[in-house]
């Protein structure tokens, strides 16, 4: 089994450039840190090609791994832990994983389902949020529109905790997303407050839709919300003036999904 020790090996020092979206996407690999994470990934079949651990972790750890010969295990020193890792205090463990491909084909059968769309959604916190959520209320998946920060950012996928291996997470053009929608006769709700926006309450569960959560400050962007079949609001009782964005999402995601 090899051993790492130093961070300046040219393995390390170039997969430590996987914490930028420039170099995921010239690689076609992202860095996958925490054992809950990795072993949610091998668990759901993802293409892990390398695992690293400190000795910590691999004494831990490794008798949980399945088929441990078809992965290339790496031990590595605590150096080379705080090189790879996105934390001042990183677990000690990494998995280097492929990108997964994404189909830019729409047809029907890729809009039907509930589905949560992403609007310039930049919190990473927010995402993973609303990520895990869409997973526990049974959506079909999550797709993220231009402006949204990157699915495999550390901190994305750290706050996404395994759910996007549970849930299809796509990226792709919301205003073409929205049109295949219409098309194909699927309503999409927005969520921005206007005069002609309706109280959540009033629309009853269906099996097929769309949801758009925008960003965080600015809301929606217009091409949107004049697509939209209707834009939903939630009542407020108190003296807020407004929902956090993935709260919001959550209760019109359960609500829409009962």
């Amino acid at each position: 089994m090899e051993k790492i020790v130093s961070p300046k090996n040219e393995r390390i020092k170039s997969w430590s450039k996987l914490k930028t979206k420039k170099n995921r996407d010239k690689m076609n690999l992202y860095i996958l840190e925490n054992w809950h994470l990795i072993k949610e990934a091998i668990n759901y079949k993802q293409n892990v090609k390398t695992i690293l651990f400190t000795e910590k972790q691999y004494d831990l750890h490794f008798k949980e791994i399945n088929n441990i010969e078809k992965y290339e295990i790496i031990i590595i020193s605590d150096e080379v832990s705080l090189k790879l890792g996105s934390t001042t205090t990183p677990q000690g463990a990494f998995a280097i994983v492929q990108l997964p491909h994404i189909d830019n084909d729409f047809t029907k059968d890729t809009v039907s389902g509930k589905w949560l769309l992403l609007d310039n959604v930049q919190d990473p916190g927010n995402i993973g949020t609303m990520i895990r959520t869409a997973d526990a209320a049974g959506m079909e998946g999550v797709v993220f529109g231009e402006g949204t920060s990157d699915i495999f950012n550390a901190k994305v996928l750290r706050s996404m905790q395994g759910s996007n291996f549970h849930v299809k997470i796509m990226k792709y053009d919301l205003n073409d997303w929205v049109d295949s929608c219409i098309n194909f006769g699927i309503p999409v709700y927005g969520s921005e407050l206007n005069p002609q926006a309706i109280d959540y309450n009033t629309v009853k569960p269906i099996n097929d839709f769309s949801l758009i959560m925008g960003n965080e400050g600015n809301g929606m962007q217009q091409s949107l919300l004049e697509k939209t079949t209707d834009n939903l609001y939630i009542p407020i009782k108190g003296h807020a003036e407004s929902l956090n964005v993935a709260i919001a999402a959550g209760i019109l995601m359960f609500s829409l999904c009962k």
